[in-house]
Protein backbone atom coordinates (compact mmCIF):
# COMPACT_ATOMS: atom_id res chain seq x y z
CA UNK A 1 0.00 0.00 0.00
CA UNK A 2 1.20 3.35 -0.68
CA UNK A 3 0.42 6.71 1.12
CA UNK A 4 -1.09 6.75 4.58
CA UNK A 5 -1.38 2.94 6.05
CA UNK A 6 -3.68 2.97 9.12
CA UNK A 7 -4.03 -0.57 10.83
CA UNK A 8 -6.96 -1.62 13.50
CA UNK A 9 -6.85 -4.65 15.28
CA UNK A 10 -9.30 -6.02 17.86
CA UNK A 11 -8.61 -8.56 19.57
CA UNK A 12 -11.45 -11.23 19.47
CA UNK A 13 -13.64 -12.09 22.18
CA UNK A 14 -11.06 -10.31 24.57
CA UNK A 15 -12.47 -11.44 27.89
CA UNK A 16 -13.44 -15.19 26.94
CA UNK A 17 -10.43 -15.14 25.01
CA UNK A 18 -8.22 -14.36 28.30
CA UNK A 19 -10.49 -16.72 30.69
CA UNK A 20 -9.38 -20.09 28.18
CA UNK A 21 -5.61 -19.17 28.46
CA UNK A 22 -6.24 -20.26 31.96
CA UNK A 23 -9.35 -22.82 31.13
CA UNK A 24 -8.00 -24.33 27.36
CA UNK A 25 -10.01 -27.22 28.44
CA UNK A 26 -13.32 -24.91 27.70
CA UNK A 27 -12.02 -23.91 23.95
CA UNK A 28 -15.11 -25.03 21.73
CA UNK A 29 -17.41 -24.65 24.14
CA UNK A 30 -19.93 -21.97 24.51
CA UNK A 31 -18.27 -19.66 27.21
CA UNK A 32 -19.35 -16.56 28.25
CA UNK A 33 -17.80 -14.24 30.80
CA UNK A 34 -20.72 -12.57 33.16
CA UNK A 35 -23.28 -13.44 35.51
CA UNK A 36 -24.62 -16.34 35.75
CA UNK A 37 -28.26 -15.61 36.99
CA UNK A 38 -27.82 -11.66 37.28
CA UNK A 39 -25.89 -9.20 35.35
CA UNK A 40 -24.95 -8.80 31.94
CA UNK A 41 -22.44 -10.52 29.48
CA UNK A 42 -19.44 -9.09 29.17
CA UNK A 43 -17.98 -11.03 26.14
CA UNK A 44 -19.29 -14.25 24.89
CA UNK A 45 -17.04 -17.02 22.62
CA UNK A 46 -18.12 -17.17 18.87
CA UNK A 47 -19.93 -20.83 19.80
CA UNK A 48 -22.03 -19.04 22.69
CA UNK A 49 -22.82 -16.32 20.02
CA UNK A 50 -24.06 -19.01 17.49
CA UNK A 51 -26.17 -19.74 19.94
CA UNK A 52 -27.98 -16.29 19.97
CA UNK A 53 -25.84 -14.88 23.03
CA UNK A 54 -24.49 -11.48 22.54
CA UNK A 55 -22.99 -8.51 24.69
CA UNK A 56 -24.80 -6.77 27.17
CA UNK A 57 -27.32 -9.52 26.93
CA UNK A 58 -29.03 -10.24 30.50
CA UNK A 59 -27.43 -13.22 31.80
CA UNK A 60 -30.78 -14.64 32.55
CA UNK A 61 -31.57 -14.51 28.89
CA UNK A 62 -27.97 -15.78 27.91
CA UNK A 63 -28.97 -18.87 30.07
CA UNK A 64 -32.47 -19.25 28.29
CA UNK A 65 -30.75 -19.43 24.93
CA UNK A 66 -28.16 -21.76 26.01
CA UNK A 67 -28.41 -23.57 28.60
CA UNK A 68 -25.19 -25.31 28.39
CA UNK A 69 -23.02 -22.30 28.12
CA UNK A 70 -20.36 -21.97 30.75
CA UNK A 71 -20.51 -18.82 33.11
CA UNK A 72 -17.48 -17.23 34.17
CA UNK A 73 -17.07 -14.53 36.94
CA UNK A 74 -15.10 -11.74 34.92
CA UNK A 75 -11.96 -10.97 36.38
CA UNK A 76 -10.80 -7.50 35.34
CA UNK A 77 -7.51 -7.16 36.67
CA UNK A 78 -6.23 -9.82 34.91
CA UNK A 79 -8.01 -8.19 31.75
CA UNK A 80 -6.26 -4.91 32.78
CA UNK A 81 -2.80 -6.84 32.67
CA UNK A 82 -3.34 -8.54 29.31
CA UNK A 83 -4.46 -5.39 27.93
CA UNK A 84 -0.98 -3.51 28.85
CA UNK A 85 0.73 -6.61 27.76
CA UNK A 86 -0.88 -6.47 23.80
CA UNK A 87 -0.30 -2.79 24.15
CA UNK A 88 2.95 -3.16 24.72
CA UNK A 89 3.76 -5.60 21.81
CA UNK A 90 2.11 -2.81 19.50
CA UNK A 91 4.38 -0.36 21.16
CA UNK A 92 7.16 -2.27 19.64
CA UNK A 93 6.45 -0.80 15.89
CA UNK A 94 4.99 2.08 15.98
CA UNK A 95 5.20 5.22 17.98
CA UNK A 96 1.64 5.82 16.96
CA UNK A 97 -0.53 3.68 19.06
CA UNK A 98 -3.97 5.08 19.50
CA UNK A 99 -6.09 2.71 21.93
CA UNK A 100 -9.86 2.75 21.32
CA UNK A 101 -10.62 0.34 24.11
CA UNK A 102 -8.76 -1.99 26.46
CA UNK A 103 -9.20 -4.69 23.47
CA UNK A 104 -8.60 -2.62 20.61
CA UNK A 105 -6.20 -0.01 19.10
CA UNK A 106 -5.42 2.11 15.85
CA UNK A 107 -1.48 2.26 14.67
CA UNK A 108 -0.23 4.08 11.53
CA UNK A 109 1.81 1.94 9.55
CA UNK A 110 3.07 4.88 7.39
CA UNK A 111 6.17 4.81 8.27
CA UNK A 112 7.50 1.74 9.05
CA UNK A 113 8.13 0.24 5.73
CA UNK A 114 11.68 1.51 5.67
CA UNK A 115 12.49 -0.26 9.17
CA UNK A 116 9.73 -3.04 8.75
CA UNK A 117 8.73 -4.06 5.34
CA UNK A 118 5.00 -4.25 3.90
CA UNK A 119 2.80 -2.96 6.29
CA UNK A 120 0.39 -5.84 5.79
CA UNK A 121 3.35 -8.00 6.43
CA UNK A 122 3.85 -5.75 10.00
CA UNK A 123 0.47 -6.54 10.71
CA UNK A 124 0.28 -10.17 10.20
CA UNK A 125 3.54 -10.50 12.77
CA UNK A 126 2.12 -8.37 15.36
CA UNK A 127 -1.22 -10.60 15.23
CA UNK A 128 1.45 -13.94 15.38
CA UNK A 129 3.23 -12.47 18.02
CA UNK A 130 0.21 -11.46 20.18
CA UNK A 131 -1.30 -15.25 19.56
CA UNK A 132 2.36 -16.63 20.46
CA UNK A 133 3.27 -14.69 23.68
CA UNK A 134 0.07 -13.62 25.29
CA UNK A 135 -2.31 -16.71 23.75
CA UNK A 136 -4.73 -13.96 22.41
CA UNK A 137 -6.41 -14.35 18.89
CA UNK A 138 -6.91 -10.90 17.31
CA UNK A 139 -8.30 -9.83 13.88
CA UNK A 140 -6.68 -7.00 11.92
CA UNK A 141 -7.51 -4.76 9.20
CA UNK A 142 -5.76 -2.20 7.09
CA UNK A 143 -6.70 0.66 4.93
CA UNK A 144 -5.66 4.36 4.29
CA UNK A 145 -7.65 5.70 6.70
CA UNK A 146 -9.31 4.68 10.23
CA UNK A 147 -12.48 4.61 9.36
CA UNK A 148 -11.47 2.18 6.41
CA UNK A 149 -9.09 0.26 8.42
CA UNK A 150 -11.81 -0.33 11.58
CA UNK A 151 -14.64 -1.51 9.04
CA UNK A 152 -11.72 -3.93 7.36
CA UNK A 153 -10.77 -5.80 10.80
CA UNK A 154 -14.49 -5.82 11.26
CA UNK A 155 -15.48 -7.70 7.86
CA UNK A 156 -12.43 -10.09 9.00
CA UNK A 157 -13.58 -11.33 12.14
CA UNK A 158 -12.47 -13.98 13.17
CA UNK A 159 -9.12 -13.85 13.39
CA UNK A 160 -8.47 -12.89 10.33
CA UNK A 161 -6.78 -10.24 8.30
CA UNK A 162 -8.34 -8.05 5.18
CA UNK A 163 -6.01 -5.08 3.62
CA UNK A 164 -8.06 -2.79 1.61
CA UNK A 165 -5.86 -0.47 -0.63
CA UNK A 166 -6.87 3.05 -1.64
CA UNK A 167 -8.00 2.02 -5.06
CA UNK A 168 -10.31 -0.82 -3.38
CA UNK A 169 -11.84 1.70 -1.00
CA UNK A 170 -15.67 1.69 -2.36
CA UNK A 171 -15.65 -1.33 -3.77
CA UNK A 172 -14.91 -2.95 -0.27
CA UNK A 173 -17.41 -0.66 1.65
CA UNK A 174 -20.64 0.24 -1.24
CA UNK A 175 -21.88 -3.62 -1.41
CA UNK A 176 -21.95 -3.67 2.87
CA UNK A 177 -25.37 -3.31 4.16
CA UNK A 178 -25.66 0.45 5.60
CA UNK A 179 -26.51 -0.93 9.27
CA UNK A 180 -22.57 -2.73 9.36
CA UNK A 181 -21.16 0.98 8.79
CA UNK A 182 -19.38 1.54 12.11
CA UNK A 183 -21.03 4.63 13.51
CA UNK A 184 -24.85 3.42 12.64
CA UNK A 185 -26.48 2.19 15.60
CA UNK A 186 -30.19 0.85 15.34
CA UNK A 187 -31.88 3.91 15.46
CA UNK A 188 -30.16 5.32 12.58
CA UNK A 189 -29.80 2.91 10.44
CA UNK A 190 -34.17 2.34 10.95
CA UNK A 191 -34.16 5.97 9.77
CA UNK A 192 -32.14 5.23 6.53
CA UNK A 193 -33.79 2.09 6.14
CA UNK A 194 -37.23 4.39 6.03
CA UNK A 195 -35.32 6.88 3.52
CA UNK A 196 -34.34 3.49 1.07
CA UNK A 197 -31.22 3.06 1.76
CA UNK A 198 -29.88 -0.16 2.10
CA UNK A 199 -26.61 -0.34 1.53
CA UNK A 200 -23.31 1.81 2.23
CA UNK A 201 -23.46 2.43 -1.34
CA UNK A 202 -26.70 3.88 -1.45
CA UNK A 203 -25.77 5.91 1.17
CA UNK A 204 -22.33 7.64 -0.42
CA UNK A 205 -24.86 8.27 -3.54
CA UNK A 206 -27.30 10.01 -1.71
CA UNK A 207 -27.18 14.01 -1.70
CA UNK A 208 -26.06 15.55 1.90
CA UNK A 209 -28.98 17.57 1.58
CA UNK A 210 -31.15 14.97 2.24
CA UNK A 211 -29.31 13.49 5.13
CA UNK A 212 -28.67 16.55 6.73
CA UNK A 213 -32.47 17.30 6.76
CA UNK A 214 -32.37 13.62 8.70
CA UNK A 215 -29.78 13.75 10.90
CA UNK A 216 -28.81 17.47 11.37
CA UNK A 217 -25.94 19.63 9.48
CA UNK A 218 -23.01 17.78 10.65
CA UNK A 219 -24.06 14.30 11.13
CA UNK A 220 -25.73 14.43 7.61
CA UNK A 221 -22.39 15.30 5.86
CA UNK A 222 -20.29 12.75 8.10
CA UNK A 223 -22.61 9.95 6.90
CA UNK A 224 -21.46 10.82 3.32
CA UNK A 225 -18.13 11.44 3.97
CA UNK A 226 -17.80 7.33 5.45
CA UNK A 227 -20.02 6.13 3.26
CA UNK A 228 -17.63 7.18 0.59
CA UNK A 229 -14.48 6.01 2.60
CA UNK A 230 -12.97 9.52 3.44
CA UNK A 231 -12.14 9.82 7.13
CA UNK A 232 -9.77 12.80 7.87
CA UNK A 233 -9.26 12.20 11.59
CA UNK A 234 -5.72 12.10 12.53
CA UNK A 235 -4.67 9.28 15.13
CA UNK A 236 -3.58 10.55 18.85
CA UNK A 237 -0.75 8.41 20.13
CA UNK A 238 -0.87 7.30 23.05
CA UNK A 239 1.13 9.33 25.96
CA UNK A 240 2.53 7.33 29.12
CA UNK A 241 2.45 9.84 31.88
CA UNK A 242 -0.96 10.95 30.58
CA UNK A 243 -2.66 7.05 29.92
CA UNK A 244 -1.37 4.18 31.22
CA UNK A 245 0.97 5.65 34.22
CA UNK A 246 3.40 2.87 33.83
CA UNK A 247 6.26 1.82 31.65
CA UNK A 248 7.80 -1.30 30.59
CA UNK A 249 9.38 -4.01 28.46
CA UNK A 250 8.55 -7.93 28.40
CA UNK A 251 9.87 -11.03 26.32
CA UNK A 252 8.52 -14.38 25.58
CA UNK A 253 11.53 -17.00 25.51
CA UNK A 254 11.82 -19.27 22.52
CA UNK A 255 11.55 -22.74 24.75
CA UNK A 256 10.18 -22.94 28.63
CA UNK A 257 12.86 -21.42 30.62
CA UNK A 258 13.65 -23.14 33.96
CA UNK A 259 17.29 -21.67 34.66
CA UNK A 260 17.37 -18.66 36.90
CA UNK A 261 20.68 -17.16 35.76
CA UNK A 262 18.62 -17.09 32.27
CA UNK A 263 16.14 -14.97 33.48
CA UNK A 264 18.21 -12.82 35.89
CA UNK A 265 20.01 -12.07 32.71
CA UNK A 266 16.70 -10.97 30.68
CA UNK A 267 15.79 -8.90 33.62
CA UNK A 268 18.80 -7.18 33.25
CA UNK A 269 18.15 -6.60 29.30
CA UNK A 270 14.26 -5.59 29.89
CA UNK A 271 15.53 -3.01 32.58
CA UNK A 272 17.94 -1.66 30.19
CA UNK A 273 15.00 -1.22 27.52
CA UNK A 274 12.65 0.26 30.56
CA UNK A 275 15.03 2.56 31.91
CA UNK A 276 16.27 3.75 28.46
CA UNK A 277 12.57 4.50 27.68
CA UNK A 278 11.66 6.37 30.81
CA UNK A 279 15.17 8.70 30.35
CA UNK A 280 13.63 9.60 27.07
CA UNK A 281 10.45 10.73 27.84
CA UNK A 282 12.22 12.28 30.53
CA UNK A 283 10.57 9.98 33.62
CA UNK A 284 10.86 8.32 37.12
CA UNK A 285 9.36 5.95 38.59
CA UNK A 286 8.69 4.89 42.10
CA UNK A 287 7.22 1.39 41.87
CA UNK A 288 9.08 -1.56 40.20
CA UNK A 289 6.68 -4.38 39.06
CA UNK A 290 7.76 -8.02 38.26
CA UNK A 291 5.52 -10.43 36.05
CA UNK A 292 5.79 -13.68 35.26
CA UNK A 293 4.05 -16.31 33.03
CA UNK A 294 4.46 -19.78 33.16
CA UNK A 295 4.05 -22.75 30.78
CA UNK A 296 0.30 -23.24 31.75
CA UNK A 297 -0.41 -19.49 30.91
CA UNK A 298 -0.75 -18.73 34.56
CA UNK A 299 0.86 -15.38 35.31
CA UNK A 300 1.91 -13.87 38.51
CA UNK A 301 3.26 -10.37 39.34
CA UNK A 302 4.73 -8.80 42.62
CA UNK A 303 5.87 -5.17 43.07
CA UNK A 304 7.71 -2.82 45.47
CA UNK A 305 8.01 0.81 46.35
CA UNK A 306 11.27 2.65 46.38
CA UNK A 307 11.88 5.71 48.72
CA UNK A 308 12.85 7.71 45.87
CA UNK A 309 11.83 7.31 42.01
CA UNK A 310 14.52 6.06 39.72
CA UNK A 311 15.47 5.71 36.19
CA UNK A 312 18.77 4.03 36.32
CA UNK A 313 18.81 0.49 35.07
CA UNK A 314 20.91 -1.26 37.92
CA UNK A 315 18.35 0.02 40.61
CA UNK A 316 15.23 -1.40 38.30
CA UNK A 317 17.70 -4.56 38.08
CA UNK A 318 18.56 -5.12 41.16
CA UNK A 319 15.26 -4.75 42.32
CA UNK A 320 13.41 -6.68 39.90
CA UNK A 321 16.11 -9.72 40.89
CA UNK A 322 15.21 -9.17 44.46
CA UNK A 323 11.26 -9.86 43.26
CA UNK A 324 12.06 -12.66 41.37
CA UNK A 325 14.25 -14.11 44.29
CA UNK A 326 11.67 -13.82 46.79
CA UNK A 327 9.44 -16.18 44.81
CA UNK A 328 11.63 -19.42 45.62
CA UNK A 329 10.34 -21.01 42.39
CA UNK A 330 11.73 -24.48 42.15
CA UNK A 331 12.25 -25.73 38.53
CA UNK A 332 9.08 -23.52 37.17
CA UNK A 333 8.67 -23.38 33.22
CA UNK A 334 8.74 -19.65 32.55
CA UNK A 335 7.68 -18.63 29.09
CA UNK A 336 7.66 -15.13 29.78
CA UNK A 337 9.02 -12.08 32.17
CA UNK A 338 8.69 -8.73 32.29
CA UNK A 339 9.58 -5.27 34.48
CA UNK A 340 7.16 -2.48 34.63
CA UNK A 341 8.03 0.88 36.43
CA UNK A 342 4.69 2.44 37.80
CA UNK A 343 3.97 5.87 39.84
CA UNK A 344 5.93 7.83 36.92
CA UNK A 345 6.68 11.53 37.28
CA UNK A 346 8.60 14.35 35.14
CA UNK A 347 12.48 14.03 35.97
CA UNK A 348 12.24 17.47 36.12
CA UNK A 349 10.14 17.63 39.09
CA UNK A 350 12.29 15.22 41.25
CA UNK A 351 15.59 16.25 43.12
CA UNK A 352 18.35 14.26 43.12
CA UNK A 353 20.45 14.99 46.17
CA UNK A 354 23.41 11.93 45.49
CA UNK A 355 26.32 12.79 46.54
CA UNK A 356 28.85 13.39 43.69
CA UNK A 357 31.22 10.32 44.85
CA UNK A 358 28.08 7.57 45.28
CA UNK A 359 28.45 5.09 43.33
CA UNK A 360 24.94 6.18 42.00
CA UNK A 361 26.53 9.61 40.64
CA UNK A 362 28.79 7.57 38.29
CA UNK A 363 26.19 5.48 37.27
CA UNK A 364 24.10 8.36 36.24
CA UNK A 365 26.86 9.95 34.35
CA UNK A 366 27.89 6.16 32.30
CA UNK A 367 24.21 6.02 31.87
CA UNK A 368 24.15 9.45 30.37
CA UNK A 369 27.20 8.87 27.70
CA UNK A 370 25.59 5.49 26.47
CA UNK A 371 22.08 7.16 25.90
CA UNK A 372 24.07 9.37 23.85
CA UNK A 373 26.39 6.47 22.25
CA UNK A 374 22.67 4.79 21.31
CA UNK A 375 21.24 7.70 19.65
CA UNK A 376 24.30 8.42 17.87
CA UNK A 377 24.86 4.71 16.65
CA UNK A 378 22.09 2.50 16.72
CA UNK A 379 20.39 0.81 19.60
CA UNK A 380 22.96 -1.72 20.38
CA UNK A 381 25.84 0.43 20.27
CA UNK A 382 26.75 0.04 23.39
CA UNK A 383 25.72 -2.49 26.05
CA UNK A 384 26.88 -4.43 29.02
CA UNK A 385 29.11 -7.93 27.76
CA UNK A 386 26.88 -9.97 29.97
CA UNK A 387 24.15 -9.28 27.67
CA UNK A 388 26.24 -10.41 24.62
CA UNK A 389 26.24 -13.84 25.12
CA UNK A 390 23.67 -16.09 23.53
CA UNK A 391 21.58 -17.76 26.17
Amino acid sequence: MSGQVIAHLDLDAFYVSVELRRRPELQGRPVYVGGRHRGVVLSASYQARARGIRSAMPSVTARRLCPDAIALAPDMEEYVEASKAVFAILDTVTDVVEGASVDEAYLDLTRTRTRLGRPEDVLADLRARILGEQGLPSSAGLGPNPFVAKMASREAKPDGLLVVPPQMVTDFLWPLPVDRMWGVGEATADTLHRLGLRTIGDLARTLPATLQRAFGPRQGEKLVELANGRDRRRLMARRPEEHERSIGAQETFPVDVYDPVIVHRELLRLAERTSARLRRARLVGRTITLSLRFANFSSLTRSLTLPEPTDLTDEIHRRAVCLYERLGLQRARVRQVGIRVEGLRDASTVSTQADLFTPEHGWREATAAIDRANLRFGPHAVQRASLTQDW
